[in-house]
């Protein structure tokens, strides 16, 4: 199958930055969209940015202008960029990559990371 892993959550003050990594690995037989999502303490998880395999993103409003999502083909690797950091950024971010694998190339998966903390505070 194919494994996400996220990294580079962590603590940052209002108005900082930071930027997250999600590398996917395993049986890859090609990579779609690649995707953040973000769940706040009881709330729901919500779409982030997505970017297709040709570089087309898409972004949720409230963060439009401040994250810029960029993707690495060669690595598989997806990155988000974060800037102008607020406490409602405070989520465990969660990546997705939605991706055909070596057993089953005609069909498109959704495989999920574990996540990673971001906590935006003074």
């Amino acid at each position: 199958q194919v494994q996400v892993v996220e990294s580079g959550g962590g603590l940052v003050q209002p108005g900082g930055s930071l930027r997250l990594s999600c590398a996917a690995s395993g049986s890859i037989f090609r990579i779609y969209a690649m995707s953040w999502y973000r769940q706040g303490p009881g709330n729901q998880r919500v779409l982030v940015a997505s970017i297709t395999s040709t570089g087309s993103t898409n972004y949720v409003d409230s963060v439009e202008g401040r994250f810029i999502i960029s993707r690495d083909n060669t690595k598989n690797t997806t990155y988000l960029e974060m800037n102008s950091l607020k406490p409602e950024d405070t989520a465990v971010y969660v990546c997705c990559t939605l991706a055909a694998t070596l057993n089953v190339p005609g069909a498109s998966l959704r495989f999920w990371g574990p996540g990673t903390q971001v906590t935006v505070s003074s």
